[in-house]
C-alpha cells in the first residue's frame, strides 16, 4: 500500500469514529446528568477522552506522511507511536478522575435512582463501541498504523466500561443505589489497565524492543542461502510502518567484492518477498576470518 492510499485509508476511519465518538459522549453526559447515574457520565467522559484521543491520531497521521527529509531521514513514522503514547496517558488519567468522583460520590452518600434512559444509552453505547474497536483494529492492522491499533483498544475500553455502567444502573434500579458509584470505579479499573498496557506497548517501540519472532524471521529467510555462513550483528526498528533493518552477514574469504554484492542483493530481496512494510535493509559482508576474530574479541570483552 503506497503512502497516499494509507493516509486516505486512516483518513476515513478517523472521521468515522470522532463522529460517532463526540454523539456518544455528548449524549452519556447529558443524560447521566439528567437522570442521576454516576456510572453513565463516568462512562460519557470516557467518551470524550476517546474523541480527544482520535484527534490526536487524526494528527499524528496528517504528520507521518511527511516524506523523510535531512533532519529526519529515517521519515515522520515515529510520531504514530507517540500518539499511542499519548492515548496511554489520557485513559491512564481519565481513570484517575472517574475514581476520585466515584469515590467522593460514595463518601458523601450523594446517591440517587438513575433514570431508565440511562439503560438504554449505555446498551447503545455497547453496541456501537464494541462495532467501533473491530472497524478501527481491523483497518489499523491492514495499514499497520500502531496509532489507529491504540485508539481501537481504547473503543474496547470503552464498551468494557459502558457494560460495567450498564450493571451499575441496572442493581440501581433493583434499590441498590450503590452500585451505580461503584459500576463507576469498575469503569475506571478498566480504562487504568488499557492505559498501562497501551503506554507499555508504545515505550518498548520508542525504545526499539527486540521481537524475537520477528529476528527468527528474518534470520531464517537470510540464512536459506548456502554462501551465507552466519549472520550477526541484526537489528530492527520500527518506525510507524515501515522497518529498517541492519545486519552483518558471514561469507568465505575468497568471494569477490561484486559476489559478496550479488549475495547480500538476493538475501535482502527474500526478505522483502516475505515479510512486509520493510523500508530499508543494510546488509555488511563479513569474511569468516574477520568473523572470528570479532567472536574472539568479543568473547575477551565478556
Amino acid at each position: 500500500m503506497n503512502p497516499e492510499e494509507r493516509y486516505q485509508s486512516s483518513k476515513k476511519i478517523t472521521l468515522v469514529t470522532l463522529l460517532v465518538n463526540f454523539l456518544l459522549s455528548i449524549a452519556k453526559v447529558l443524560i447521566g446528568f439528567i437522570f442521576f447515574s454516576q456510572g453513565i457520565v463516568a462512562d460519557g467522559i470516557h467518551s470524550i477522552s476517546d474523541v480527544i484521543s482520535t484527534l490526536a491520531v487524526w494528527i499524528a497521521i496528517r504528520i507521518s506522511r511527511e516524506p523523510a527529509d535531512e533532519e529526519h531521514p529515517y521519515g515522520h513514522g515515529k510520531i504514530e507511536t507517540i500518539a499511542a503514547k499519548f492515548i496511554g496517558i489520557l485513559l491512564f488519567l481519565t481513570g484517575l478522575i472517574i475514581i476520585k468522583d466515584s469515590l467522593m460520590t460514595i463518601i458523601r452518600n450523594d446517591l440517587k435512582e438513575p433514570g431508565i434512559l440511562n439503560l438504554w444509552i449505555a446498551l447503545i453505547s455497547i453496541i456501537a463501541k464494541e462495532w467501533m474497536y473491530r472497524y478501527t483494529y481491523r483497518e489499523g492492522e491492514r495499514i499497520n498504523n500502531k496509532a489507529l491499533m491504540a485508539d481501537a483498544h481504547h473503543h474496547r475500553s470503552d464498551a468494557l466500561s459502558s457494560i460495567a455502567a450498564l450493571i451499575g444502573v441496572i442493581g440501581a434500579k433493583v434499590g441498590y443505589l450503590m452500585a451505580d458509584p461503584i459500576a463507576g470505579l469498575v469503569v475506571a479499573l478498566f480504562i487504568l489497565h488499557m492505559g498501562y498496557e497501551i503506554f507499555m506497548e508504545a515505550v518498548n517501540d520508542l525504545m526499539d524492543k527486540v521481537d524475537h519472532k520477528l529476528h527468527q524471521q528474518i534470520s531464517e529467510l537470510v540464512c536459506t542461502s548456502e554462501e551465507i555462513i552466519d549472520i550477526r550483528d541484526l537489528k530492527v526498528r520500527n518506525h510507524g510502518p515501515d522497518i529498517f533493518i541492519d545486519l552483518r552477514i558471514v561469507v568465505e574469504d575468497d568471494l569477490t567484492v561484486v559476489e559478496g554484492h550479488k549475495i547480500s542483493r538476493r538475501a535482502e530481496k527474500r526478505v522483502k518477498d516475505e515479510i512486509k512494510n520493510i523500508q530499508e535493509i543494510l546488509i555488511h559482508i563479513d569474511p569468516i576470518t574477520v568473523h572470528e576474530e570479532l567472536k574472539k574479541k568479543d568473547n575477551q570483552d565478556v
